[in-house]
């Protein structure tokens, strides 16, 4: 698993907490992963870690208590994804699973293998389709579905199709002899197409499971509406779900779907939804108003804020009468003054508190 991007897109979120762990509903993303690989009967895994390796190493251990053998590999500097492969080489022994650590989908990975051991080809690359291809890779393939070629980022007219690269590869241990030891090397921009260069079979998996890339906040909110609507299936309750549920059942001000944490407060008269996810010990202020946005642990919202499409890290405080604009994004322990007005987009890293103008 390629988990040592430094999440930049996402700050200030990923100021506090590596990217791999920004939570989902609650839980670390890499732990809903884990939980993907486990059903699928991978026990093996190895983390081709870089940035703040020390909080995944501390939530995850060796892996034990997920009956699972986790191995870290701590890059000094970037490698790619190529060149995170050739990093582990010497621990790999047979076919194994590339995946990109900011994917969340439903892909059954026993599916995909058992479809690469069908095919027999030196790899095999989930694919899905898109509506606009242009900020993605396309991947272009014959009938049987072995790769001819790959076209990065292309015109949108101009693309040779809708399918395009979703992160997730089953290969054969024979792909590392293609990839240079000791620099960063992209699999999808240079070893994938030397590999088809000298007639070797890649093999392309298209199938219709829900895919996103959580590397930016909209896309980390839509994600989580989706699973709030089922769109993304993750056992998740329809209505009010989560730990904190029986505390907000029969509250008046609840718009379902929501999703809370244990230990939640939110007064009488405010009113959370919907698609919110609250997480643990978050406390809403008589007559805040929280919509369509995600909170991690112990936020508080003081009387009378609103937030709008809005992610909050841990600690922060929403001010009495705040407004927060839609698309913001708060960081840890930020404090948001009161009646402060923050614009649709805005970004609050933890060196930069909101005061009044």
């Amino acid at each position: 698993m390629l988990v040592g991007g430094e999440g930049t897109r996402l700050r200030p979120l990923t100021y506090g907490t590596p990217k791999p762990m920004v939570p989902i509903m609650n839980v670390p993303f890499l732990a809903r992963t884990m939980e993907r690989l486990y059903e699928a009967g991978i026990r093996d895994v190895i983390l081709a870690a870089g940035y703040m390796p020390q909080a995944i190493v501390e939530y995850f251990g060796d892996g034990s208590r997920l009956d699972m053998s986790i191995t870290y590999v701590i890059e000094e500097t970037p490698l790619g994804t190529a060149g995170a492969l050739k990093n582990v080489e010497d621990k790999i022994t047979g076919p194994f699973f590339v995946l990109n650590g900011d994917v969340l989908t439903s892909l059954d990975l026993a599916a995909m293998r058992r479809h690469h051991e069908q095919q027999r080809g030196i790899g095999l690359i989930h694919l899905i389709r898109v509506a606009d291809p242009s900020p993605f890779g396309c991947v272009v393939h014959d009938a049987t579905g072995r790769v001819s070629a790959f076209v990065e980022k292309p015109p949108k007219a101009e693309a040779p199709t809708d399918e395009i690269n979703a992160g997730t590869y089953l290969l054969e241990r024979e792909i590392l002899d293609f990839i240079p030891a000791g620099r960063n090397v992209s699999i999808e921009r240079e070893t994938f197409p030397q590999v088809i260069a000298v007639g070797k079979a890649l093999y392309a998996y298209t199938t219709g499971d829900y895919w996103i890339d959580l590397g930016r906040p909209e896309h980390y909110l839509a994600a989580h509406r989706d699973v709030l609507s089922g769109a993304m299936p993750l056992a998740v309750e329809p209505g009010i779900s989560g730990e904190g549920a029986e505390t907000l059942r029969g509250h008046p001000g609840i718009v379902v779907p929501v999703h809370a944490g244990a230990d939640v407060v939110v007064e009488a008269s405010a009113v959370v939804g919907p698609n919110v996810v609250l997480g643990r010990s978050c406390s809403i202020g008589a007559g805040a108003i929280v919509r369509e946005s995600v909170f991690w642990d112990r936020v508080s919202v003081g009387a009378g804020a609103r937030i709008d499409e809005a992610i909050v890290a841990s600690g922060a405080t929403i001010g009495p009468k705040a407004r927060i604009g839609r698309g913001s994004v708060i960081g840890h322990d930020v404090t948001v003054a009161p009646e402060e007005v923050l614009e649709p987009g805005s970004r609050v890293g933890p060196s930069a508190k909101i005061t009044p103008s």
